[in-house]
């Protein structure tokens, strides 16, 4: 089991815009690039449980219409947001709100994605304090090649000793690059 963040970024290192939007991601469509799209569904399929943040729960919220047609939330998977504020959660969906220390909430999504990996879908600032926990084991970044100039940043943590070990590399057509990195623990 392990507990990753994976997330497109721009080279500036920013996972949304200034005004939280993913528009410059989705403008990005590389015919070359379909290996790529299948690597999402193979991640996916490992995974047995998630986490964001409201801001992440929100824009889905606003771009799927999963409130108003459940039908239309993306993941059969326990699914928890932390949130300092109450939001709507439609009947019929695991999805759990949740609010301060990530400790014990990790180990709820442990305990419920039974030897699958835990995602932390986004923001920043959420997989910051699992890394200050102690409980991020590995980021995965498709890396776009646009440069936002501001917006959400990626990780707002200084993260440098010890630094994240990178164990892979893959170019994806001429717009994206995968990088994986190890969080070496201690």
């Amino acid at each position: 089991m392990t507990t990753q963040y994976y997330t497109a970024t721009s080279i500036d290192g920013f996972i949304a815009d200034a005004d939280n939007s993913l528009d410059w991601l989705f403008q990005l469509e590389d015919p070359e690039a379909a290996e790529m799209q299948q690597e999402y569904p193979r991640f996916l399929a490992a995974v047995g449980a998630l986490a964001m943040g409201s801001t992440t729960y929100q824009w889905l919220a606003d771009h799927t219409g999963f409130l108003e047609d459940p039908g239309k939330w993306e993941y059969t998977l326990p699914t928890w947001v932390f949130s300092s504020r109450d939001l709507p959660v439609p009947d019929g969906l695991d999805i759990r709100l949740v609010s301060g220390d990530v400790r014990p909430v990790h180990a709820a999504m442990v305990e419920a994605a039974a030897g699958r990996n835990v995602w932390l879908v986004g923001g920043g600032e959420l997989v910051g304090q699992f890394h200050d926990a102690g409980l991020l084991d590995e980021v995965i970044l498709g890396l776009a090649s646009v440069v936002l100039g501001s917006g959400a940043p990626l990780l707002p943590r200084r993260i440098t000793t010890p630094p994240l070990e990178l164990t892979e590399v893959r170019r994806y057509g001429s717009t994206f690059v995968s990088l994986r990195y190890r969080v070496p623990h201690g």
